[in-house]
């Protein structure tokens, strides 16, 4: 694989991270993109978490947890990662070897992290449903990593 390959595969990565199912549209894989972007905003509209992001960027953390619906918030650590994955995937990723790892433990860790948000805290502070569960999906890719180097010895 050349610096052409890895970038097409970063660009098809970060236009997922920028919305899921963009990564999608630049693969030329429109009915994916289209079937993610519908997931997105429905999960988004359902699960509140546009006002949900506003209220946790603001420092209203009570405030965003009690707008949440978690039973849909639940949903979208997965789609958002799978659909990460799967434009990386479409863009040559998947000719690597364990490359879904971190992809796979950051939606693993995300959804513990939602469930998880309204409660965890760091130094007595709680991170409320965007930055409890991003920072804990975060640890979760971190793991996939090192877990993927460790399987590629």
């Amino acid at each position: 694989m050349n610096a052409n390959d890895n970038n097409k595969r970063l660009e098809a990565l970060f236009w997922s991270i920028a919305f899921p199912g963009f990564g999608q549209f630049r693969n030329n894989r429109l009915v994916k993109g289209v079937l993610f972007v519908l997931l997105e905003f429905l999960i988004n509209c359902q699960s509140n978490l546009n006002m949900v992001i506003y209220f946790s960027f603001n420092g209203a953390i009570e405030q965003a947890i009690e707008t949440t619906n978690y039973q849909w918030l639940l949903f979208y650590p997965c789609v958002y990662l799978f659909a990460m994955w799967d434009a990386y995937a479409d863009a040559g990723g998947s000719q690597i070897a364990y490359a879904y790892i971190p992809f796979v433990c950051g939606a693993y860790f995300g959804t513990i992290g939602v469930i998880y948000s309204p409660t965890f805290s760091i130094a007595g502070k709680i991170l409320g449903p965007i930055w409890g569960s991003l920072s804990i999906m975060f640890v979760g890719i971190a793991l996939g990593m090192i877990i993927r180097k460790g399987l590629l010895r």
